[in-house]
């Protein structure tokens, strides 16, 4: 059996409050705010064979950003 999780960031969806900016996609490292489409190839993957040895993992999906952000 694996178990693995999927952590999203922000992912700009239609039903958002407000349109993304520029400056939105600008802070993350990647250039982009994430999409929706992001998130589901990353659990195709999982779910595929080519992920077969993969258990046990938290997959952080944020485009960068936990590793932007530096707490001193």
């Amino acid at each position: 059996m694996r178990v693995n999780c999927v952590s999203p960031g922000w992912i700009a969806h239609r039903d958002e409050m407000r349109p993304v900016r520029k400056r939105d996609h600008e802070q993350h490292p990647v250039g982009r705010v994430g999409r929706v489409q992001d998130v589901a190839e990353l659990v195709a993957f999982l779910l595929s064979d080519a992920a077969g040895f993969a258990t046990g993992q938290n997959y952080v999906l944020d485009g960068g950003m936990t590793k932007k952000m530096i707490y001193v």
